[in-house]
């Protein structure tokens, strides 16, 4: 049997093995990099949005002292309360770690600006009011800042979505304008001057208190609706139970101060002291209750995302595993091809003996056998004698 030297069939089989193998990895090389790149932006959102949480979690100390200080203000006190100082400090920490991520640096030091001045404003009555009124609108900024830049506000997640509007949108409007809503039936009621001066307050106060009285109702509403769409739709097996009466607090201290602002009559300064007192505790435990459910909630989802991570990584191990496998069979069997098998080198193959010519072998074979009678030989032998 000869042996063949045309290699050309192995080699297209190598060449057809690597480019199936490139066929393979590159698809799921890609693959793998998208799921990465996705899992990743995942996990920055998610990363940013617990900032973003974080951030509130100080604000809402901040909103409860404002009001404080407005109603406190408006009675005639000449220096802020202890809380506002003590929450501006506490933000002001917060800004300081997680500003530069957040985007809210700017924002913040205008804010605080502001409220360093309101202890300087004095005199009109209404001027006092002005000025709280824009430090309360710079507040609501600051929390739209804060859910813009963290994408807490285009979370995907409905349970999460609906929290975020209830802890960033209305929990704080509606403080605020309970607050403001307080102060401006206690200005009309205590409008003073001459006719034309009462009606000229009456005319810029009493639009202003409609307002009030119209934006807490609308926030309280959406509150309940958004609080009870989350609950319609999440996975937390805490949120239900522990929601009913937190809402109920909260609404108890909202309606306790709408009849003491008693719009179009005459206000209890007393009720709406308490009322104002217990809808700030009640305020601060319902968004502490929320801010646990949402930080719940991006744990989770964190911990999800770690799962998927593992599971991309061990599937990518798992092709490279076997293509390095299939790799070590195909050059295990390469070599296995290339080497002789024993026994069979010199099979079919003409003997030929060093230093002889082609023909040798041929004459070899003419050569009698050992113990061959040749009947000519005698006769030949003879004749050369």
């Amino acid at each position: 049997m000869a042996v063949s030297v045309d290699n050309r069939p192995t080699r297209l089989r190598s060449f057809l093995a690597a480019v199936v193998t490139v066929l393979i990895l590159v698809p799921a090389g890609y693959l793998f990099y998208r799921v990465w790149q996705t899992n990743d932006d995942k996990r920055d959102s998610t990363k940013l949005e617990q900032l973003g949480v974080e951030y509130l979690t100080n604000l809402a100390p901040l909103t409860s002292a404002l009001a404080e200080a407005q109603a406190a203000a408006m009675q005639g006190a000449s220096g802020a309360p202890a809380s506002l100082s003590a929450a501006v400090a506490r933000v002001a920490a917060t800004d300081q770690r997680l500003g530069d991520a957040l985007g809210t640096r700017e924002r913040w030091t205008g804010l605080r600006d502001k409220i360093g001045q309101l202890s300087g404003v004095a005199g009109n009555p209404l001027n006092v009011y002005q000025a709280h009124v824009e430090v309360g609108d710079l507040t609501l900024a600051l929390y739209d800042e804060v859910r813009n830049n963290s994408t807490l506000i285009r979370d995907p997640d409905n349970d999460l979505s609906h929290l975020q509007q209830a802890v960033a949108v209305d929990l704080p409007t509606t403080v605020v304008q309970v607050s403001r809503m307080g102060v401006l039936s206690l200005m009309l009621a205590n409008v003073q001057g001459s006719a034309k001066d009462k009606a000229t307050q009456q005319a810029i106060l009493g639009p202003q208190l409609g307002v009030a009285v119209q934006s807490v109702n609308s926030s309280v509403n959406s509150l309940t609706d958004d609080l009870q769409a989350a609950v319609d739709d999440t996975n937390s097996a805490t949120l239900s139970g522990d929601l009913v009466t937190g809402l109920d607090s909260f609404r108890r201290g909202v309606e306790s101060s709408t009849r003491g602002a008693n719009p179009g009559g005459a206000p209890n300064a007393a009720t709406m002291a308490t009322a104002q007192t217990e809808l700030q505790t009640a305020a601060n435990g319902l968004t502490g209750l929320l801010v646990r459910e949402m930080n719940g909630l991006l744990k989770d989802r964190l911990d999800n995302l770690d799962a998927q991570r593992l599971e991309a990584l061990l599937a990518a191990g798992v092709a490279v595993l076997l293509t390095l496998i299939s790799l070590v069979l195909w050059l295990t069997g390469r070599r296995r091809r290339r080497s002789p098998l024993i026994g069979e080198t010199t099979r079919d193959m003409p003997v030929r003996q060093s230093g002889h010519g082609p023909g040798y072998a041929n004459f070899i074979d003419r050569v009698p056998s050992y113990g061959e009678v040749n009947p000519t030989r005698r006769e030949r032998s003879g004749a050369l004698r």
